[in-house]
């Protein structure tokens, strides 16, 4: 067994492979960019190499700065985690010719399956159904358009590099398959360094199923069953479950049965991934196998109870596999949320800065539930431009679907993140989603449930009045605490108000409080004006604590609370509401009150998120049509296009190509 490993990554995936290293007791080697310097992963290393500057293209993908890392600090072996080199052939070439043990999959195996066009061909012989497509690479947009209309749209127009959703457009006509093909290849080159393109059919209603493996290099292959990835956004994966709702145990065999063929044709040996797309019906095709461990391998982990970072080790230090086909089993259900650096409320859009508050719920094992947090940040942290967003991974495990989603749901609830825009709100909101929960899914759901974008949980009456009512408790309990502050000049020393009116957004109650009794679990009967209904609360809420936790008839809430102009912000389960709790009497004087008006940018192209500007494609004074390209904002590896939203005249021109912008910043004017 190796004495020291170096991992050739960042953030959450080297934290995670460090934690089974260190386990093992084998010691670990960070390396890291200018942004990095003080990451976690860094701080947990036994010992850290700077690499280079923050760009991962003078830092992270520079293989001969980790070699040389290797060598200064003896390390004899490179786990390279996912992403940057993980599945990068010339890298494990390299590192075998300098005497380094790559904890991955052979050369071979990673150049034949790291093609996606040469997998299938592989996938094929070793008896693998596979989707239609055209079986060579496109040179220009022309040739794209001609070759998928000749499949027949829609087709996937794919990177043969690819990964991790970049590299990718669904093209539904001719004029998407040009701008399609031309997007995908930008960005392939800047995130693979291969700008080769592919075309095949696409699915319609598909859903995403992949099968994890795992091979020595003595010949043996297993498979670990199936992870679900169906709920994606512009293909990347947002939540993932195993096993799969879909699969009856005949198809999992089949499936596992046609990945361990295709894993033993290419002789491999480490951890790896083979994804297919499954039709409703159960039929399925091959996708691609990633030759690496995947973002989402917590979820096998929870089912099987087995650690694929340790198995990774093992098997590059040349241990034969200790399991068989018929050790492995299902144990329960497990569920893993992507929590991103993006905004929900502006389109997804990349969102950077400092982590003001960052703290992810308690990794426990409570009611039969355990949860599971896996990151690469702490509070005060920065979130950079340079790299993925992901910011932690946060997965839950019960002995039922339901059962983990309702501790998921429980958990995004707890999950408290200030600073910067992320996807909490929109995971919370899925996950309370019927048709989620009832498990009708495709890649399309997504797209098909917010069709205008993510605007946040609709309010319904019952969930505005179970927010007033964690309202009115808060008010009451700071009240309270405020009469019986030491030192104030003027006491109050009668009775706590009884009347209130409170506003949740647009939903207006009354309410009476019957009685409140202060303490660490606060008490309070509560009686709305239009019923005779009693909310029995009782509540736990420390003053300035960004999370409410308390227990309506019974029932537990988790609520995040954030001052607010004139009230109070709360968020649960994705519903976002302005609350304003005021004495009755005084609610009519409320109304009186004049609102802020937001100014007028309609004549203004702002950036809507911080990135660098790819190209400007008008000039001042050039008429243009809605839906025409105006500019191209590149953050976070994504290409962003940004189009007119009606017809108009630019007037002036305020940023140009190379220039990196702040969120709203004015990119153009238009004539008014």
């Amino acid at each position: 067994m190796f004495k020291k490993i170096l991992i050739a990554n960042r953030g959450e995936i080297a934290c995670r492979v460090m934690r089974t290293a260190q386990r093992m007791g084998i010691a670990t080697v960070a390396v890291y960019s200018d942004a990095d310097r003080n990451a976690l992963h860094v701080q947990m290393a036994d010992e850290a190499v700077h690499i280079g500057p923050p760009s991962a293209a003078d830092s992270y993908l520079l293989g001969e700065r980790i070699i040389e890392a290797c060598r200064s600090t003896g390390a004899e072996a490179v786990h390279p985690g996912y992403g940057f080199l993980s599945e990068n052939a010339g890298f494990a070439a390299a590192l075998d010719k300098a005497g380094i043990v790559f904890i991955g999959p052979n050369r071979v195996a990673i150049e034949e399956m790291g093609d996606k066009i040469r997998s299938k061909i592989v996938a094929a012989k070793a008896g693998v159904s596979t989707v239609p497509g055209a079986p060579d690479t496109i040179s220009n947009a022309e040739d794209a358009a001609r070759v998928a209309a000749r499949i027949g749209y829609p087709v996937m127009i794919k990177a043969s590099a690819g990964g991790g959703g970049k590299g990718m457009r669904i093209a539904w006509n001719h004029g998407e398959a040009l701008e399609g093909f031309e997007r995908a290849r930008s960005e392939a080159a800047t995130s693979f360094g291969d700008d080769r393109i592919f075309i095949e059919k696409f699915i319609e209603n598909p859903r995403h199923i992949e099968i994890q493996v795992l091979g020595d290099k003595h010949g043996n292959i297993i498979h670990l069953n199936e992870r679900e990835c169906s709920i994606q956004r512009r293909n990347q994966k947002v939540i993932e479950e195993a096993p799969s709702p879909l699969l009856d145990p005949e198809t999992r065999a089949k499936m596992g049965e046609q990945a361990c063929a295709l894993a033993r044709a290419v002789g491999y040996d480490s951890a790896g991934t083979v994804e297919f797309v499954a039709g409703q019906d159960r039929s399925f095709y091959f996708l691609e196998m990633n030759t690496r461990l995947q973002v989402e391998h917590p979820v096998t982990e929870m089912t099987t109870g087995i650690d694929l970072v340790e198995q990774m080790i093992r098997i590059a230090a040349g241990e034969k596999l200790a399991l068989r086909q018929s050790d492995i089993g299902i144990d329960g259900w497990a569920m893993e949320s992507r929590i991103y650096a993006e905004d929900p409320y502006r389109n997804f859009l990349p969102s950077i800065g400092r982590l003001v508050r960052f703290q992810p719920p308690a990794e426990i094992s409570q009611d039969g539930a355990t949860i599971r947090v896996d990151t690469g940040v702490v509070e005060g942290d920065e979130i950079s431009m340079f790299y993925d967003p992901m910011i932690a991974k946060l997965c839950s495990h019960a002995a039922t679907r339901e059962g983990a989603n309702r501790a998921m749901a429980t958990a995004l609830d707890g999950f408290v993140l200030h600073g910067i825009g992320h996807n909490i709100p929109f995971l919370a909101a899925l996950v309370d989603h019927p048709r989620w929960q009832a498990a009708d899914l495709s890649t399309g759901f997504i797209a098909e449930e917010y069709p205008d974008g993510f605007e946040g949980a609709a309010l319904t009456e019952a969930t505005a009045r179970k927010l007033a009512c964690a309202a009115l408790a808060l008010e009451l309990a700071r009240k309270d605490r405020l009469d019986h502050m030491s030192g104030r000049l003027r006491p109050h020393c009668g009775s706590l108000r009884a009347d209130w009116s409170v506003a949740i957004t647009d939903h207006v109650f009354t309410i009476h409080a019957r009685t409140f009794t202060p303490g660490e679990t606060a008490c309070a009967d509560l009686v709305f004006s239009d019923s005779t209904e009693h909310y029995d609360i009782r509540f736990s809420h420390r003053a300035g604590a960004a999370l409410w936790r308390g227990w309506i008839n019974g029932e537990e809430l988790l609520v995040q609370v954030r001052p607010a102009p004139g009230g109070m912000s709360l968020q649960w389960r994705g519903v976002g509401a302005l609350a304003r709790v005021l004495p009755a009497s005084l609610a009519p004087l409320n109304a009186l009150m004049p609102v802020k008006q937001a100014p007028d940018t309609s004549n203004l192209l702002l950036c809507p998120m911080p990135g660098l500007v790819v190209s400007v494609s008008v000039q001042a004074g050039q008429k243009v049509k809605t839906g025409e390209i105006l500019a191209v904002v590149e953050a976070m590896k994504m290409e962003n296009v940004l189009r007119a939203e009606r017809d108009g005249v630019i007037s002036a021109i305020h940023a140009s190509a190379g220039d990196s912008l702040a969120v709203d910043a004015v990119i153009m004017e238009f004539e008014t």
